[in-house]
């Protein structure tokens, strides 16, 4: 195991070396980098399960460091060492994914509790880690899943390197020769809504229609996948350097655009030797996808290498810095305040004259902890609801784009004014049962049982956050959101089911499913019969 400390104070970073009990806990490379640029070096070259950082250092503070881990690498363990009782620290802290936030100078009781809990909780997303890939194996091994899984770890830099890719070469054409590769990313994520409503936020579909196009166009030179620990990525692999790959993506999206009528954004990184260089072509690739800019027009440039927004740095607006506005907005109940706080916001991120998809997503996040500050302080942070089965959680947030990809800034203004409208309901409302917006979606469902529901979808409707709604539906009626419609769409079948001309495939496309023996083991579960039991016994 390799641990990472990061101060920009040499004696501090030998001081921590020297009162850990590395050898006790199982770890024995003790990397040391000054400020977060050389960490993220050090990181990309060498993999260590656990970083320790100061928050206050030159370049690349603690701040974005901890950002960056937790956009690109969050299964490392991240602890944070600080000279600075500060909440926006702890905080940022918490949000990112730290497991502890310890003061100096420290105490050598408190780091090694630190260290110990996190190896600890390494080891145990590793052993799960390793279960999945052997259950996927097991279950797999012969479907194209299993190539995803092998591609998957040779990307992320993960098992032994010459096994994987013997695998892959057992079951595909990769050819001996191959020394270097290009690697491009597609994210669903950054399409627009009415494409991800018409494929009803099947993502799987969605992929499986693309990785087909890229495929098709790549034939014995790449090869196009999901990313298996990533829902909705979708990596492009070349490695036959006498094609242009920019010329091969550009020939992608024609064949995109003729069958869903879509152009898409890809991300790329510099060709790199094969295999040692995918991981870092990969992580090039994602950067630069989620570091374009929103605001460029240019409907030519659809191929992103470069970051062209930065992520971090003094120049970052933050959502915070707006809270009072918004959370007085909220307050007055008054539309035309809302839409003032909302536009004034907006008129700001407009004058920066960039915005990233990453910061759209930074902002959502932002925004659901303001939320949730405001409407549910008592609640404990990072406090999750139970999941819903039979409400699909499949798409997180959507982001507020054109068809092009560029930002719809009427569309982000309806989101930003329905959120803060949302939350003057939830703030003003005089605990009336019948007013209360958790009822408003209880109605939604009663009407809207035969559609396809996800969280995300009633979410997006009533602007409020997917762990909001799920705490509070429980709360207000003993139920969770997935036992409430399925409640309700069985009772509709059980009318249906009255009716003998009705096939039990329409009836259960009448109620909302779409796979008949799963509607089948929702009525035996709820009813203790099955349909066809129910509507012999309802026949006599």
């Amino acid at each position: 195991m390799k641990t990472l400390i990061v101060d920009d104070e040499r004696h501090v970073r030998d001081a921590i070396q020297l009162l850990a009990n590395w050898e006790s806990l199982g770890i024995k490379d003790i990397l040391q980098a000054a400020d977060g640029e050389e960490a993220i070096e050090l990181i990309q070259e060498h993999s260590p399960q656990i970083v320790m950082t100061d928050m206050r250092m030159p370049r690349k503070d603690g701040a974005e460091l901890l950002s960056w881990l937790h956009t690109y690498m969050p299964e490392i363990k991240v602890i944070v060492i600080s000279g600075y009782d500060d909440f926006e620290y702890v905080r940022h802290t918490i949000r990112n994914g730290g497991m502890d936030y310890i003061l100096k100078p420290v105490n050598p009781v408190a780091l090694n509790e630190a260290l110990e809990k996190a190896t600890k909780a390494w080891y145990l997303d590793e052993e799960k880690r390793r279960l999945s890939t052997n259950q996927s194996i097991e279950v797999n091994q012969m479907k194209p899943l299993y190539l995803e899984r092998l591609w998957t770890d040779l990307i992320m830099g993960r098992g032994h390197k010459d096994s994987l890719i013997g695998q892959l070469r057992d079951r595909i054409p990769l050819p001996e020769y191959v020394t270097t590769c290009s690697v491009a990313i597609i994210n669903d994520l950054q399409f627009d809504r009415d494409l991800l409503t018409k494929f009803r936020n099947r993502r799987d579909l969605l992929a499986y229609t693309l990785i087909n196009i890229c495929n098709e166009l790549l034939k014995d030179t790449g090869a196009a996948f999901r990313h298996m620990d990533k829902p909705g990525v979708i990596i492009i692999l070349c490695w036959d350097s006498n094609i242009s790959f920019s010329k091969i993506l550009n020939e992608m999206n024609n064949g995109i655009y003729i069958t869903l009528r879509r152009r898409i954004h890809f991300g790329t990184g510099n060709t790199m030797n094969f295999p040692e260089g995918l991981p870092q072509a990969y992580q090039d690739a994602e950067q630069a996808l989620w570091c374009r800019n929103l605001l460029d027009n240019h409907q030519h440039i659809r191929i992103h290498q470069d970051r062209c927004v930065k992520s971090s740095g003094a120049r970052t607006l933050r959502l915070a810095s707006y809270e009072e506005k918004f959370r007085l907005a909220a307050l007055s109940g008054n539309r035309e305040q809302i839409e003032a706080a909302a536009d004034q916001w907006l008129m700001e991120v407009r004058r920066r004259g960039a915005v990233s998809p990453e910061h759209l997503v930074r902002w959502n996040s932002e925004w659901e902890w303001l939320q949730h500050s405001w409407t549910e302080p008592e609640v404990i942070e990072g406090q999750t609801p139970e999941e819903d089965v039979e409400i699909s959680q499949d798409l997180p947030f959507l982001l507020p784009l054109n068809e092009d990809g560029t930002l719809s800034w009427d569309r982000w203004r309806q989101q930003i004014i329905g959120r803060i409208y949302a939350t003057s309901q939830v703030m003003t409302q005089m605990h009336s049962r019948e007013n209360h917006i958790i009822h408003d979606i209880a109605r939604y469902l009663e009407n809207s049982y035969h559609e396809e529901i996800s969280l995300q979808d009633i979410a997006s409707r009533f602007y409020l956050s997917r762990e909001y709604i799920s705490r509070k539906f429980r709360q207000e009626f003993g139920v969770t959101l997935s036992d409430f419609l399925g409640r309700i769409r069985i009772d509709k079948a059980k009318l249906l089911l009255l009716n003998p001309h009705l096939r039990m495939v329409q009836i259960a496309e009448m109620v909302g499913y779409h796979d008949e023996k799963y509607f089948s083991k929702v009525f035996k579960k709820l009813e203790g019969q099955t349909p066809n039991e129910y509507r012999k016994e309802k026949a006599i």
